[in-house]
């Protein structure tokens, strides 16, 4: 009985065929990288919304408190150091980067890049100087970035598990996966502060203790928040692939994750290499060089096919999930 359950058992999802076919779905729907190279000169070649002068006011505040508490030699010299960092992160900056959203978005490699240079010359910059009207941005562009990364997740999903008519369906389903999308993203947020806060309290306290204690609990705090990312990376394609709502696509995201432990980690592991590796190959070319277009339409391809991917690994692996449920319920009848 045993030989029969297992010689009837499904192989779960192999790593190379799910990626092979996820690239050769973009490749048979090229038009589908339009979407990350759109994005990607946008926040290249248009206006730079910049907050530079808010980070400057909230840094020099910063170096003022800090001075007035501690006001010795090594200090200063931290502070400077500290002050000079944020000012060149302050001039790179661009609001724009929001439009690039978690946890579904366009891929973006000039929003990892910040670049200050254009092919056309220097950009025009606009730099917001009231703190309302930088949160009022930053919520509009995060909105409207998970409203164009649902089609974008939407038309790639399509394509990569039916392959026919996917622009139909996604547009006619555009408004309601944009819905359950952006709830998603909102429970990220809760679960993310709901940790953070208290989190951040005990590492406070651990911190009397000595430095050492303190970084242990800042390491512990980081593991944990990788472990919670890692559950919750395939919380987004329920809604894509099976059209659930928001919470059955979380917790069968959980599930499957669980289930499939050694072969998603590998998934992730491989995804994560190969999406960063030749990220640093797509980054030689100057930021003032047209030639930044090939790096932008070979991270589009890559990230594009890789997502492809994922929607691929999500179905297969729940259909092996779900045929390990349906035979374990079949062994508890007999």
């Amino acid at each position: 009985m045993k030989t029969t359950d297992s010689q009837t058992l499904p192989a779960p999802p192999r790593l190379i065929t799910t990626l092979v076919a996820g690239f050769d779905t973009i490749t048979n729907h090229i038009a589908l990288i339009l979407f990350p190279i759109g994005l990607d000169l946008f926040i290249w070649l248009t206006p730079h919304l910049r907050l530079k002068w808010l980070i400057d006011v909230l840094v020099s505040d910063a170096v003022f408190q800090s001075m007035s508490v501690a006001p010795d030699a090594e200090t200063a010299a931290i502070l400077q150091s500290a002050r000079e960092l944020w000012s060149l992160i302050a001039e790179r900056f661009n609001l724009l980067a929001a439009l690039r959203s978690y946890p579904v978005g366009i891929p973006s490699l000039m929003a990892s890049i910040l670049p200050m240079e254009t092919p056309i010359g220097n950009p025009s910059l606009i730099d917001v100087t009231s703190f309302g009207n930088a949160l009022l941005l930053f919520l509009v562009l995060t909105i409207a970035g998970l409203i164009m990364g649902t089609l974008y997740f939407s038309m790639v999903a399509q394509a990569a598990l039916s392959g026919q008519g996917y622009w139909r369906r996604s547009l006619a389903e555009w408004l309601w996966a944009s819905s359950q999308v952006i709830l998603l993203a909102l429970v990220w947020v809760i679960l993310f502060v709901s940790v953070s806060i208290p989190a951040s309290c005990a590492i406070s306290i651990t911190a009397v203790a000595g430095i050492s204690v303190g970084q242990c609990g800042i390491l512990l705090y980081g593991g944990f928040l990788l472990w919670m990312i890692f559950l919750l990376l395939f919380s987004s394609h329920g809604i894509f692939v099976n059209r659930y709502k928001v919470w059955p696509s979380v917790k069968q995201g959980i599930r499957i994750t669980n289930m499939t432990l050694p072969t998603t980690s590998l998934f992730f592991v491989s995804v994560l290499v190969l999406t960063q590796g030749l990220d640093l190959l797509w980054r030689i070319p100057s930021e003032d060089s047209w030639l930044m277009l090939v790096g932008l339409m070979g991270h589009a391809f890559v990230t594009t096919g890789l997502l492809a991917a994922s929607f691929i690994y999500y179905r297969d692996a729940g259909q092996w999930v779900q045929s390990l449920k349906n035979q374990s319920e079949q062994h508890d009848e007999t």
